[in-house]
């Protein structure tokens, strides 16, 4: 097998993986893995924003208070507060860069969004915030001589050697070669796992394949159960899910049941605007009561000129569907978003794994608890990726031998296998694990993914055959962790236990081998 050293690794290319990989160079050489194309990811995805408090009326304080109610309890306070504070010199560092965010009369716009007592959402090419932020980085990224990337190279084994992380081993497509990539320091940025649901707003790449990576090298992982629905994606039969931006109720647009009348005001204070929990429950919770597919968006009572402006690209977009977005009712329902959970970090990215480390959406900081407050997500990349790489620059070689691995093959037979699998385990989640969950529900899902499991890992060494491996262990975790939380909290809703325990104010951790741990919040 070929071999390849560095200083660092980075794997992933949305925004965590991108600015690990910026920030990495300047303390060495560094890898930057991709299983895709560079701009394949949940970040280049993200219509929403930023958010950041930078307005004059505005304070961190404001923002950790907003995030640590979304979080339903689960937040970790000393996290909030760097995500906060650091938050906000990480954005302005981008302008003094040159990151271009929208502006007005020469001042920042800044927009509203779902559980935000302020203003503080910033956006840059209106709707198409994740686009410029990613390729802004990528473009930096690009330019620093200390950084090589591995486009359509997928990981398939951490090398750990006595809890210590040595490096990586990939299968390259594009040459169909197995390469060993050796550093003292590996940053997992891998991003989401919801395409491992049938409806969902994430690119096909997002599978959960880091968690299980991180799993089966020996990292702990923990609330794997808090999965985020967002409230509001395009319901159309036979089409894939299309996100329809938070910003957009931001703006002032209703949520309507199938006679026309708005739901939200008698649910919630902050009615469309409640966090994004809340909203994604009570869309539920209309369609079951209307015994309809959809709920409806409308716009209708806004500025038409405005909206087309401000959404410029999801006006397109759903003018392509046959909707013009001021003037019809769209049909919606939530769909599989984000993952709150994921392996368990330290404040700087740090695993119980000596060199490997974690930021973005795999990780689990403690930062979004049981519930992600909108618009954080970017924040978090930004901030957790700087301090990961940071402290991956300070790890010195174990100096321990990589041993004899065996190769991955990658055969087009094994395709379909694959294929077949995920579909099921997507129908199953979809079916079984979805916005409201029972115990009987759960135990079909869970001995139907021990079926496929054993099925899949009686097979041979193959790329396809590790990716089936690998979705349906992650939703065997989520099972597992909806099962033991036997209360309703953020992301995870049980109709037996309908409201939040105090005794589940904790996380539920898994580590491979040991047995499940229930771990108090930090003080």
């Amino acid at each position: 097998m070929q071999k390849k050293s560095f200083d660092i690794i980075v794997v992933g290319s949305g925004l965590a993986g991108l600015t690990a990989a910026y920030h990495a160079s300047k303390n060495g050489s560094v890898a930057l893995i991709t299983k895709s194309q560079l701009d394949t990811s949940n970040s280049y995805y993200a219509q929403g924003g930023i958010a950041g408090a930078i307005s004059a009326d505005d304070s961190p304080d404001l923002h950790a208070h907003d995030t640590l109610v979304a979080g339903r309890g689960l937040c970790e306070q000393d996290a909030v507060d760097i995500l906060v504070r650091e938050g906000k010199e990480r954005i302005l560092d981008l302008i003094q860069m040159g990151m271009q965010f929208d502006k007005k009369d020469g001042e920042l716009v800044l927009g509203l969004e779902g559980g935000h007592c302020k203003r503080r959402i910033l956006h840059a090419g209106g709707d198409a915030t994740g686009k410029e932020l990613t390729c802004f980085m990528m473009r930096q990224v690009v330019e620093q001589q200390k950084i090589e990337i591995f486009e359509y190279t997928a990981v398939t084994r951490l090398i750990v050697v006595n809890g210590i992380c040595l490096g990586v081993q990939a299968i390259d497509f594009v040459r169909g070669e197995n390469v060993i990539f050796e550093a003292p320091a590996c940053i997992l940025a891998t991003g989401g796992l919801s395409r491992i649901f049938s409806r969902t707003t994430n690119p096909h790449t997002a599978t959960g394949d880091g968690i299980s990576l991180a799993y089966d090298a020996g990292a702990k992982v923990e609330d794997m159960e808090f999965i985020q629905f967002h409230p509001s994606a395009l319901c159309i039969e036979n089409q894939d899910a299309f996100l329809i931006s938070e910003a957009v109720r931001g703006e002032g647009a209703w949520l309507l049941n199938k006679n026309g009348d708005r739901f939200m005001t008698d649910i919630h204070p902050l009615a469309e605007l409640a966090p994004r929990d809340v909203v994604a429950f009570s869309i539920y919770q209309q369609m079951k009561k209307d015994q309809s597919p959809n709920v409806f968006l409308s716009l209708k009572h806004l500025d038409p000129e405005k909206i087309k402006k401000r959404f410029s690209n999801i006006y397109t977009k759903l003018a392509s569907f046959g909707y013009d977005m001021t003037s019809d009712l769209l049909p919606i329902a939530p769909a599989a978003h984000y993952m709150v959970g994921g392996i368990k970090t330290g404040l700087h990215g740090e695993t119980n794994i000596q060199g490997l480390f974690a930021c973005g959406e795999v990780a689990s900081t403690g930062v979004m608890g049981a519930n992600r407050l909108a618009s954080n997500s970017l924040l978090e990349c930004l901030v957790f990726g700087k301090r990961a790489s940071e402290r991956a620059a300070t790890i010195v070689p174990s100096g321990l031998a990589i041993p004899e691995l065996e190769t991955y093959t990658n055969k087009v037979e094994y395709e379909e296998f694959y294929l077949q699998i995920k579909n099921e385990v997507a129908d199953l989640m979809s079916g079984h694990v979805g916005i409201v969950r029972n115990e009987h529900e759960l135990e079909k899902a869970l001995n139907r993914f021990e079926e496929i499991r054993a099925k899949v890992d009686s097979r041979t060494l193959d790329y396809n055959i590790l990716k089936a491996h690998q979705i349906v262990e992650i939703c065997e975790l989520i099972t597992r962790s909806a099962l033991l939380r036997k209360e309703s909290r953020g992301g995870h809703i049980r109709e037996e236990f309908k409201q939040e325990s105090p005794d589940f104010r904790l996380h539920i951790v898994f580590q491979k081998g040991e047995k499940t741990a229930y771990i108090p919040l930090r003080k």
